[in-house]
C-alpha cells in the first residue's frame, strides 16, 4: 500500500470540496432544514410515525440520513466526471497509486463530506428539538457505512458516465426516488401492504431504518437486517468499483 499517495490524494478531494463549502456543505444543510421546517411545522401534531415521538423528532434523523446519502453521492460522482471531462485524470492514472488506494481515497472524502453535512442538519435537530440519543455507536456506525456505500455508488456512476448529463440522470432517477421513498418521511407500517414489501427491495430504507434506530430504539425491521443488507451493498459495491477501476473502464483511453 502506498499509504502517503492514499494520504495525498485523499487530502486534495478534501481541499476540493472545502475549497466551495458553501456550495458543497452549507447549501445542502440548508436546503435539508427547509423540509424539516415545513413537514415538522405543517404534520407535527397530524401525524405519529413512532410511539412517544413527535414527527419532528422522527423526521429529524431520516433528513440526516437523506442529507449525507446525496453528499455522500454527489462527492464522488462529481469528482471523477470532473477530472474525466477535465483530463486531468491522466495524471492521476500514470501516478503510482493502486486502483485499491484511488478508491480509498475517493470514498474516504466523501464519508468526510457526507458527515460534515450531516452533522450541521444533527446540529440543528440537536438545539431545537428534544432529540433523543438510544444509541452513538450505532448512529456512528450505520452513518460511516452509509457515506462509504453512497461514495461507492458516485464513483460508479461517475465512471460509467460520459458527460454530466449521464450522471444527472443517474442521479434524478435512481438516487433521488431511492432517497425519497426510503422512509425518511415516514414509517413503512402505515402504507399498505404491497407498498410495505416494495420498500424492502430498497436498500436506501435499511440505511435509513438503521440510523433512526442509534436515536430511538425503534425500527420498522431488526437493526441486524439492516446493517447485514448495508453491508452487503457496500461489499458489492467495492468489488465493482475495483473491477471498474483495474479494467480502466471509460477512465483509459
Amino acid at each position: 500500500m502506498n499509504w502517503y499517495g492514499c494520504w495525498a490524494f485523499f487530502k486534495k478531494e478534501i481541499a476540493r470540496f472545502y475549497s466551495v463549502s458553501v456550495q458543497t456543505v452549507f447549501a445542502p444543510v440548508v436546503s435539508t432544514l427547509l423540509f424539516l421546517l415545513i413537514f415538522g411545522q405543517v404534520l407535527d401534531t397530524r401525524l405519529d410515525a413512532f410511539s412517544g415521538l413527535s414527527y419532528s423528532q422522527f423526521l429529524i434523523p431520516g433528513l440526516v440520513m437523506m442529507a449525507l446519502l446525496q453528499n455522500a453521492f454527489s462527492n464522488s460522482s462529481s469528482s471523477i466526471i470532473q477530472s474525466k471531462m477535465y483530463g486531468n485524470l491522466s495524471f492521476v492514472l500514470v501516478s503510482p497509486i493502486s486502483p485499491l488506494e484511488l478508491y480509498i481515497a475517493f470514498v474516504g472524502a466523501a464519508i468526510v463530506r457526507g458527515l460534515a453535512v450531516g452533522m450541521g442538519v444533527l446540529l440543528v435537530g440537536w438545539v431545537g428539538f428534544d432529540l433523543q440519543w438510544y444509541s452513538v455507536g450505532w448512529v456512528l456506525l450505520f452513518a460511516v457505512l452509509s457515506a462509504a456505500l453512497m461514495g461507492g455508488v458516485g464513483l460508479i456512476a461517475g465512471i460509467v458516465s460520459e458527460k454530466y448529463d449521464h450522471l444527472a440522470a443517474f442521479q434524478n432517477f435512481f438516487i433521488m426516488p431511492l432517497t425519497f421513498l426510503s422512509g425518511v418521511f415516514y414509517s413503512i407500517q402505515s402504507l399498505p401492504p404491497f407498498w410495505q414489501t416494495l420498500s424492502m427491495f430498497n436498500p436506501f430504507f435499511y440505511m435509513v431504518d438503521g440510523f433512526r434506530y442509534g436515536f430511538y430504539a425503534q425500527s420498522d425491521v431488526s437493526v441486524y437486517l439492516s446493517l447485514f443488507i448495508t453491508l452487503v451493498f457496500l461489499v458489492s459495491v467495492t468489488v465493482i468499483n475495483l473491477i471498474l477501476l483495474v479494467k480502466g473502464v471509460k477512465i483509459r483511453h
